[in-house]
């Protein structure tokens, strides 16, 4: 057994949806005592961090339910079966913004909640943005509002609580060390 490592002994699921599923694990500690892990099961996402010839920044406000309240983010959506985190980032840029492009650059992967969710968000960079000629059709129950910032203006949503996730917060932070926008 690797160190730390929890191991399964029993799986009880909770609940199916369209996006997630929700068990409970009954675990092995590394001590020899067991405990029970609740456990979101996620597809995976994918996070574009837009970025206009003009040099802005492209965003997406939308209510977030979760939350109770609007919040402006870099555009995302989850994997689709068969689909790779490259078609999908391509599909996703398009249906949230108009936005094409022949430059898409891979930046990371990484955990949005690890304690409690096995969600992973690939993060793409998309430069020479031109705009869909037939635009796909996002998802019927998605409403969303179109925004191109500055980075001073997109410091300042976040100062503002506009800007609230962590993905997010994690593109200002690339674009800001890279010096992709001034």
């Amino acid at each position: 057994m690797k160190k730390f490592e929890e191991k399964t002994v029993h799986t009880e699921s909770i609940y199916k949806g369209k996006v997630i599923s929700l068990q409970v694990d009954d675990v092995s500690l590394p001590d020899g005592n067991t405990s029970k892990r609740e456990l979101i099961k996620h597809p995976g996402a994918v996070a574009i961090i837009p970025i206009t010839p003009e040099g802005k920044m492209v965003f997406v406000e939308q209510y977030r339910k979760a939350l109770e309240r609007s919040v402006v983010e870099i555009p995302a959506g989850k994997l689709e079966p068969g689909e790779g985190p490259d078609e999908t980032a391509k599909r996703e840029l398009e249906e949230e913004t108009g936005y094409t492009t022949e430059s898409l650059e891979f930046v990371t992967s990484f955990s949005t909640s690890p304690g409690f969710a096995d969600e992973i968000v690939h993060l793409y960079l998309a430069k020479d943005l031109k705009k869909a000629e037939n635009k796909l059709d996002g998802d019927e129950d998605e409403f969303v509002e179109l925004i191109e910032a500055s980075l001073q203006e997109a410091e300042e949503m976040e100062r503002e609580q506009r800007i609230w996730d962590a993905k997010t917060a994690y593109a200002l932070l690339y674009v800001k060390l890279k010096g992709l926008m001034s």
